[in-house]
């Protein structure tokens, strides 16, 4: 009897995750617990274990694939690991001899099919992207052979046996369904001549040249309705491809309009001739759920940011006089980022909408704060979460931040760590910022940005002197935050920080 699994809660914010990699295939023996698949979702990857001891039966969502909370992924099977056929039908490619003959096995000699695999039920169809292999290259099983690329992601078609690349079927560009024979693999690790004609091999063992490259389906399909002259659309695509995007900025600048005579023998220096210099890297998954996070953020809320600055000359002392004892007692170094958190969570009782958030057309208050500590990783923005921070001491504070910001960096966070944030506190000062507008967290109705301490002239008394400043900012959504509760709540923050006592004694 199958035991199904599913995708588990992601956390309140978090509906979706896109499949990242699995870890097990259909017939390889798990224990419980075990990890089975990666799934990411926006704020963090995470591992689907194992719901018992069994054999991987089926995989039911592809790597690449988007999907929702409780959605199938695959389901598990009882057995010790051996691989039956009922377990793996799809374990035997199929292949063919030279008069196309098909059989199932894959003996030395044999052409196997290269089949554009399933991305997901709501994804019929792909484009062809880079062939990660020419004609006549050796392939281990399981390489990669050659990206699909999707509305929704990317994904690489593995070898199914090992051998070498015999026949490219689908050049780069083109749009092929699931089920489409892309090319075919000569069974056998051996290194002998393709069967393959001379063209299809210079065509596929050198680049492309950007001229050459055909227009994208729908960029032809625009280009042929509008009577554009494709020779003067400058392509984004890969090797200089035309697509859509790139026909929609022609015609909006009136660029691409046939002309009578021919262009000028004067022209600026190609795609082609600056390709070498380039590099094109695929945004990972998170650097794409992010970018889009962000911009959703700043298309939906009615987001400003107010200014001001703050003397950090008294904080400063304060950790100088007591960082050793503070360390030697608590185990952990005091920092900067207790001290703001305190002072945030001092406002937050103040000045409450600012820890509000809007659903609909209701506001949620929330009588509790959740600050969210922006942290930069190797993969992108992670913001964990320091939770009832209103009710911890500096100490508890300054620990936590330790703990969640070690787990950000070793990418051991877990969507726990993630969820239910009300405010974020930013600080760019790390990297040297002296002054930006930090974009809100959605649905948060605020976020802190913090930056660099740096001594400046000021004012006092009617003298120049000189401080530890600096500046703060903070971002708010003025459809529940009014200027004037904005302004309020940093100069809160601000009389905080500049007078440490009151956070002692809760002022």
């Amino acid at each position: 009897m199958a035991t199904e699994i599913r995708v588990p809660t992601l956390g309140e914010s978090v509906t979706e995750a896109t499949i990242g990699k699995w870890l097990k295939q259909p017939g390889d023996a798990v224990k419980a617990d075990e990890p089975l698949v990666e799934l990411e979702t926006d704020k963090v990857s995470m591992e689907v274990p194992s719901p018992g001891n069994g054999v991987l039966q089926s995989i039911e969502a592809k790597e690449g694939e988007t999907v929702g909370v409780d959605a199938l992924l695959g389901q598990l099977g009882e057995g010790d690991g051996a691989i039956a056929s009922e377990l793996a039908p799809a374990a035997a490619p199929v292949a063919s001899d030279e008069g196309g003959n098909s059989s199932a096995g894959a003996d030395d000699g044999q052409l196997i099919d290269l089949i554009a695999p399933s991305a997901g039920e709501s994804v019929t169809e792909a484009e062809v992207g880079t062939w990660h292999v020419a004609i006549g290259d050796t392939l281990a099983a399981d390489d990669a052979v050659v990206e699909l690329e999707t509305d929704k992601a990317a994904m690489d078609v593995p070898a199914p046996s090992a051998g070498t690349l015999a026949e490219v079927l689908a050049e780069t560009g083109s749009i092929i369904k699931p089920g489409d024979v892309i090319g075919r693999i000569k069974a056998g690790a051996g290194s002998a001549a393709p069967t393959a004609s001379k063209e299809q091999a210079a065509g596929y063992m050198q680049p492309t040249p950007a001229g050459d490259m055909a227009p994208s389906p729908a960029a032809a399909k625009m280009i042929a309705e509008n009577n554009l002259d494709s020779s003067r659309i400058e392509g984004s695509g890969k090797r200089g491809q035309v697509l859509k995007e790139d026909v929609l900025s022609a015609i909006s600048k009136g660029a691409a309009q046939p002309q009578a005579s021919p262009a000028p023998a004067a022209r600026a220096p190609s795609s082609a001739q600056d390709e070498p210099r380039e590099e094109r890297v695929r945004m990972t998954r998170l650097r794409q759920t992010i970018a889009r996070r962000l911009k959703d953020a700043q298309n939906t809320a009615a987001m400003l940011t107010t200014f001001n600055e703050v003397d950090m000359g008294p904080v400063m002392a304060l950790r100088k006089e007591y960082k050793e004892l503070f360390e030697k007692k608590h185990g952990v170094k005091l920092g900067f980022m207790g001290f703001f958190a305190k002072a945030v969570t001092h406002a937050l009782r103040e000045i409450p909408a600012v820890n509000a958030e809007i659903d609909g057309t209701d506001i949620i208050y929330k009588n509790y704060a959740h600050i969210g500590v922006a942290v930069g990783t190797d993969k992108g923005l992670v913001v964990p979460v320091v939770r009832d921070a209103d009710q911890m001491s500096i100490a508890e504070i300054e620990k936590e931040i330790g703990s969640l910001g070690r787990k950000a960096r070793d990418g051991k966070l877990g969507v726990a760590d993630m969820q239910g944030g009300t405010f974020t506190i930013s600080n760019g000062g790390v990297y040297g910022s002296l002054m930006s507008t930090p974009i809100l967290n959605a649905p948060q109705s605020g976020i802190l940005g913090m930056h660099k301490i740096e001594e400046r002239p000021v004012v006092r008394n009617g003298e120049i002197t000189t401080a530890m400043m600096m500046y703060l900012a903070l971002s708010y959504d003025h459809r529940i935050v009014d200027g004037k509760e904005a302004v309020t709540f940093l100069v809160r923050v601000k009389e905080s920080l500049e007078d440490p006592q009151r956070l002692v004694l809760d002022l």
